[in-house]
């Protein structure tokens, strides 16, 4: 019995050693971290974490500088800049956008909540007031415009990282406004067209928009610096070669930035711009995700010997189950396999259309994105509803429905309580990049409880028909672990590496609908999908595995993703 608790021991290891890499990262050099709640203008409540360097105190204020994340991110994805930032003795306070995280919906309200951070952050004792740079990415970008906007005195100097001025959603940059302007604008970006009106973002030095922001005729020269520094009409332009999304977990672009702020910014602490340790908290969250992901298997491992879950052991081949558990072979294996695998991403980009146009966010579905994700998998669950037949059949087990929906339960309990603690200790969540797993709000889990039914619904079908397909009691482990991966995650592998290379060679991506935000924005939600079905293939073959039955995994992984999603993503609509 005790070797059944060894994955979840393994998992609590890994949390622990991942999430203490990451603190020491953040918190190097005597950095304090705070977890902050502040009201706005509006009465509406903001949430941010706070940097605060040693050398920042009242009696000898630091200068200060605001950080935000883009569209359905949160204060912790701008964290390598925050964290580079602090280390050289700025204040910096990177917020959750209205409707982000824990500030309150909708999303896009107040100036997506830049002037209430920067109200905010010039409020504080320890901040030099008249040393106060501003920092976003994506509509973070136009975060700190609204900011720039609405206090054009009350900041020195932005970096705008893949964002723009300007339509559609910030006032027009001219030689004179915002102050003191670097712009990183990658090579490969998937809003040129969006931003700049450009179709290709390596254009973006051609675009009259630019040239309006940077007070000329002609094509910018990248690296040089336009305008007056101390007039604070200088501008500068950054072309790295690197995506959107790369730019905030990119050395480069946080060089570039740190660079300008040395430049516009006086006071903190001087240190060259290579000189640069966040990946190492990167490393450390990535190390607790792992680790999460052990722990829910392991919990769930050691709760089926508990004699509450004996129903769900898997029955022994005396029980004649076992015995008649076939799956496809031969060409219909492979049929099974591409139409698994491919069906899903085939499906992805109309059915976030639809989404977008026919269930906009509301009342009741008040998350945008997550309903695209619904319509994706009610569809996807049909398709696999009309498909079952075809599928070898299955003995059905009786009386396993309760144990599976309590074990299901117990085990995410277990991985929220792990993450709760993380963040309570060590002040992190548990990520790598964009791929990222957040405790929710009180506000989020009701949101969940709103989707956790119908995104349960397709799991349930989904996981169902992969078994009956791919998994066997006699199949190699290492076999049955890589096919059902393949059958999860195949075809968005395809779908996004063939979108990638098509940008890579033609410098925009191919785009099925005729809207500059919808393909990109999709798309790099597509990212994401990868990782997050392959983590669902491997919890859903481990506990059939130990079942012989698809609904323990089914829940487990209703639960997960539903989680994933909705603590994720924006809320567009008041709640």
């Amino acid at each position: 019995m005790h070797r059944r608790w060894t994955l979840a021991i393994i998992g609590l290891i890994l949390i622990l050693a991942g999430g203490l890499l990451a603190h020491l990262t953040q918190t190097a050099g005597g950095i304090q971290i705070r977890d902050v709640r502040f009201k706005g203008a509006k009465g509406n409540t903001m949430s941010a974490l706070l940097y605060v360097p040693p050398n920042a105190t009242p009696q000898h204020p630091a200068p200060g500088i605001l950080a935000v994340h883009g569209y359905i991110n949160s204060r912790e994805t701008q964290d390598g800049f925050a964290i580079e930032f602090a280390r050289r003795g700025y204040v910096v306070l990177a917020i959750d956008q209205t409707g982000h995280g824990y500030s309150d919906p909708p999303a896009f309200a107040n100036g997506f909540g830049g002037p209430d951070g920067l109200a905010h952050l010039r409020s504080l004792e320890f901040v030099d007031k008249d040393n106060i740079g501003l920092e976003g990415h994506s509509m973070g970008g136009w975060t700190v415009l609204a900011a720039a906007s609405a206090m054009p005195n009350d900041y020195k100097s932005m970096v705008l990282e893949g964002s723009s001025t300007g339509k559609p959603f910030a006032a027009e940059g001219t030689a004179s406004w915002p102050r003191n302007v670097a712009l990183v604008f990658a090579q490969y970006e998937e809003f040129s067209e969006l931003m700049w009106g450009v179709e290709r973002a390596r254009d973006v030095t051609q675009s009259k928009k630019l040239w309006a922001l940077f007070g000329t005729q002609g094509p910018i020269e990248p690296g040089k610096i336009y305008g007056d520094l101390a007039q604070g009409t200088a501008r500068v332009l950054y072309t790295p070669a690197m995506t959107h999304p790369a730019e905030h977990i990119s050395r480069q672009a946080i060089g570039y930035s740190l660079d300008w702020f040395a430049r516009t910014l006086k006071g903190g602490t001087p240190r060259p711009a290579e000189d640069q340790i966040w990946f190492r908290k990167e490393l450390g969250t990535l190390v607790a995700l792992v680790g999460f992901a052990a722990l829910l298997l392991g919990v769930f491992d050691g709760l089926t010997e508990a004699p509450v879950f004996s129903r769900l052991r898997l029955p022994q081949a005396a029980d004649g189950l076992a015995l008649k558990q076939t799956t496809t072979t031969g060409g219909r294996w492979l049929a099974a396999l591409l139409l698994s695998a491919f069906i899903p991403a085939l499906t992805y980009y109309p059915a976030f259309a639809l989404g977008g146009t026919f269930v906009p966010a509301s009342r009741f579905l008040p998350q945008a994105i997550t309903n695209q994700v619904l319509v994706w998998a009610v569809i996807n669950g049909l398709i696999a509803l009309a498909l079952m037949p075809f599928a070898p059949k299955r003995a059905h087990r009786a009386g396993i429905i309760g144990p599976s929906i309590v074990i299901a339960l117990v085990t995410v309990a277990v991985g929220y309580a792990a993450l709760w603690l993380s963040d309570l200790i060590f002040k992190i969540d548990f990520r790598f990049w964009i791929v990222a797993l957040k405790l929710m709000s009180a506000k989020q889990f009701l949101i969940f409880l709103i989707y956790l039914p119908p995104l349960t619904a397709f799991f349930v079908i989904a996981l169902h028909v992969l078994h009956r397909n791919f998994s066997s009691i006699g199949a190699p482990r290492g076999g049955l672990y890589l096919t059902n991966i393949l059958a999860m995650t195949l075809g968005f592998i395809v779908l996004v590496g063939a979108q990638y290379l098509t940008l890579w060679l033609s410098g925009k991506l191919f785009n099925p609908i005729p809207d500059p935000g919808f393909v990109p924005l999709s798309t790099i939600v597509a990212i994401q999908f990868v990782p997050l079905l392959a983590i669902v293939a491997v919890i859903a073959t481990f506990t059939w595995r130990r079942t012989g039955s698809s609904l323990p995994g089914a829940l487990i992984c209703g639960l997960f993703v539903t989680w994933y999603v909705v603590a994720g993503t924006a809320t567009q609509a008041a709640f």
